[in-house]
């Protein structure tokens, strides 16, 4: 896996609260934990769950307070209960948003129930976190679900692990190390040592947000020792719930926690206009990604305040990576593909079986399609002649509908001079660009 470049970044910032609410529990009243698969997409954890009986999937979020739905169609025919109009205001450039408020709604996910869920509706159709993510994603979760449990999360099996915290008793955990947690907003934060460009090491108070790809996030204007270096590039850094969220991109020299170091860690650097409303948490200094945590078998004790992390072998080690083409892909609805269909006769003799196409036609097919959202000026597919708006045909020779996004990106986060062609469709005419990938960092 790699830390995408552009994934969307979502810190709920809204004073609004819903009021009393029903909690989280195991359905088994006589276990004390479950264990659930979940789905690692861009470094994050998706859920499957239903929502008053409808399913849906759920993106795991640290850095949300409330549960958030965004994204409903017509057709998922989901029915909400007690619901009144609001607006919300969160990371972005853009104005308030309209909403809605639910209570009363019955929540499962495999092995844990909430029968009077309280949540937010995103009714704006400019907030749509599955063209970003190439996956249907309706809603986030978050705080709500950390509060009433013990919660393990293994990136590399990709398993959760829901935990009563009345009967929890930490085992026996060779290269675990356990860290405080404070809250603010009812949000979790840790401290950590950042090493800057120029040597100086100093500490900082990071939000942990599962819900951010990103590895790390820096605010310069919280303390004097976060100093751009000299090697960074302005990007998009994601979008929040009022709009894009831009910065610089750069590498850090070193983060410490406890006694796991990364070097040449990437980082991020948020334009203060995006981030304007964090500004009220003056003790922050910025944010610990999904990049980062992924690279952890990760355990989150909220009722105790406290976070375990041990090495994950599967990612521990894995290079930083970022997109160096300079394009941002959203998904771009389903097209019709032409697809070959064979048919096969076997024909046996003695030991031997000999196996001949016999018969072939061509058939159609809706497939997911990959669009251009953004193009970075100056970057090697802008120079190559790349526009916002081109659909993406062929990476590499490979059908991009046979990819995932996430695939892609990470095609397109390799090593220097690796050569990228593309096929792309403009405004329906097939257009062939080739290009090599340049570090910026």
């Amino acid at each position: 896996m790699l830390n995408r470049t552009f994934l969307v970044i979502l810190l709920f910032c809204s004073s609004f609260y819903v009021g009393a609410q029903g909690r989280f529990r195991i359905v088994d009243n006589g276990k004390q934990s479950v264990t659930t698969s979940f789905s690692l997409v861009n470094n994050m954890v998706v859920l499957s769950a239903e929502l008053n009986g409808r399913k849906l999937s759920f993106l795991l979020d640290t850095g949300v307070r409330k549960t958030m739905l965004f994204n409903i169609k017509v057709e998922d025919s989901l029915q909400l209960r007690n619901v009144a109009k609001l607006q919300l205001r969160g990371l972005g450039e853009g104005e308030s948003i309209n909403a809605l408020k639910s209570r009363g709604n019955y929540f499962k996910l495999k092995g844990v129930v909430n029968a009077d869920l309280a949540l937010f509706v995103i009714t704006d159709d400019l907030f749509d976190l599955s063209a970003k993510m190439g996956m249907d994603i309706h809603g986030i979760i978050g705080g709500d679900l950390f509060r009433d449990f013990v919660i393990k999360i293994n990136y590399g099996s990709q398993k959760i692990t829901f935990y009563n915290p009345d009967t929890y008793d930490p085992p026996s955990c060779k290269g675990c190390e356990t860290f405080p947690l404070d809250f603010y907003n009812s949000k979790p934060f840790m401290e950590a040592i950042i090493q800057n460009h120029l040597g100086k090491e100093f500490p900082v108070r990071l939000l942990i947000d599962s819900g951010g790809g990103d590895s790390l996030w820096l605010f310069p204007h919280s303390n004097p020792d976060i100093i751009v270096g000299d090697k960074y590039f302005d990007d998009f850094l994601g979008k929040g719930l009022n709009g894009d969220i831009t910065g610089k991109r750069s590498k850090i020299k070193r983060i410490r926690i406890g006694s796991f170091e990364f070097d040449d860690a990437t980082v991020s650097y948020p334009d203060s206009t995006s981030i304007v409303r964090v500004h009220a948490n003056k003790d922050r200094n910025g944010t610990l990604g999904a990049g980062l945590l992924k690279r952890f078998v990760v355990t989150l004790n909220y009722p105790k305040s406290q976070i375990t992390l041990k090495k994950n072998r599967r990612f521990y080690k894995a290079p930083f990576l970022y997109n160096k083409s300079g394009i941002e892909l959203m998904f771009g609805g389903e097209m019709l593909v032409k697809e070959h269909r064979s048919k096969f006769n076997e024909a046996k003799q003695g030991q031997y079986t000999t196996i001949t196409e016999v018969f072939y036609s061509f058939g159609l097919t809706y497939k997911p399609s990959f669009k251009i959202s953004l193009i970075r000026k100056g970057s090697p597919a802008h120079i190559a002649g790349l526009r916002q708006g081109d659909i993406v045909l062929e990476i590499n020779g490979k059908e991009a509908y046979n990819l995932k996004m996430e695939e892609i990106v990470y095609l397109l986060s390799q090593k220097d001079d690796k050569r990228i062609k593309m096929l792309v469709d403009r405004n329906g005419e097939h257009l062939r660009y080739e290009f090599y990938l340049k570090s910026l960092l």
